[in-house]
């Protein structure tokens, strides 16, 4: 049993927090901008709260979070009120939010400095893999810290890996994000197409999905997609987050990502359809408009 915080309670750390209490067994003080989603967590799950994230990370060997984007991950971690005001010497700091490599390697720095050790750990999965503990997570750090951190983070994940130095869990998640914006537009079209041509999508998707075509969004989307239901995993708004992200990584190293950012496009479309909270298999309602 360890000694943890959690910090930021949305969709995704508000069930993973409950996972390193509940199923891991751990000590959990939890802290969120919002103190009363905090406070339900406690009456809930049991545990803390704290009203700062320096309160929150103060004498614990782990700390998690997962925020909105950099500027919040650098709010809770080096702002005055910040974890890292008050992190002991040899504990480590979790981020499993999606944000940049470069904040990623600027963290790390700072908790080199401070005498703890920081790991950039985004996970994939979505609220449904948050809610049921089988997160894939993706890591970014030194070795040591990892092996230290693995069997708490194992509390929510199915899938963990170390992908490299500081950066690396980050990089990973956007090749993840990359995968899936090219992935869902063509089984869009292909659904769509389908439809217009007449066939009957469940006897389509029963034969291609056994077939090089087959992939996890065929299997689990393809149901909402063709009934034109789009509340059921991550939002348009975060995926175009993410995908920010990758496109402006990209301009950095180099990489052409034609497909992602025109994908970002058609997800912007979405948004202007309203679709801001609609998940990502949505991109199919902007075919059939």
């Amino acid at each position: 049993m360890a000694s943890v915080a959690f910090l930021g309670l949305g969709v995704m750390g508000y069930p993973m927090a409950a996972h390193l209490k509940n199923k891991g067994g751990h000590e959990v003080t939890v802290y969120n901008r919002t103190a009363a989603k905090a406070a339900k967590w406690v009456a809930e799950h049991g545990g803390d709260m704290a009203a700062t994230p320096r309160k929150a990370a103060e004498g614990k060997d782990f700390v998690f979070a997962c925020v909105g984007n950099d500027d919040d991950l650098r709010s809770i971690a080096t702002g005055p009120d910040g974890a890292f005001q008050s992190m002991k010497r040899g504990a480590i700091f979790i981020d499993n939010t999606t944000a940049s490599a470069e904040v990623a390697r600027e963290l790390s720095q700072a908790a080199r400095g401070g005498g703890f050790s920081f790991l950039d750990a985004p996970v994939s999965g979505g609220q449904a893999g948050a809610e049921n503990g089988v997160l894939t997570v993706m890591v970014g750090g030194e070795q040591d810290a990892f092996d230290r951190a693995r069997p708490v983070i194992d509390a929510y994940a199915r899938m963990v890996g170390l992908m490299g130095p500081a950066g690396s869990g980050q990089l990973t998640k956007m090749i993840n994000q990359i995968c899936i914006a090219g992935l869902v537009q063509g089984l869009a079209e292909g659904l769509n197409f389908g439809k217009r041509a007449g066939l009957d999508i469940e006897k389509v998707v029963d034969v291609i999905s056994k077939g090089a075509a087959g992939s996890w969004q065929m299997e689990n989307r393809h149901k909402t997609m063709n009934d034109g239901k789009y509340d059921f995993g991550f939002a348009v708004d975060w995926m175009r987050k993410d995908l920010k992200i990758c496109l402006e990584e990209a301009d950095r190293n180099g990489a052409a990502l034609p497909v992602t950012a025109l994908v970002d496009q058609f997800y912007k479309d979405v948004q202007g359809m309203g679709g801001n909270r609609w998940d990502t298999s949505s991109l199919m309602a902007r075919l059939q408009k």
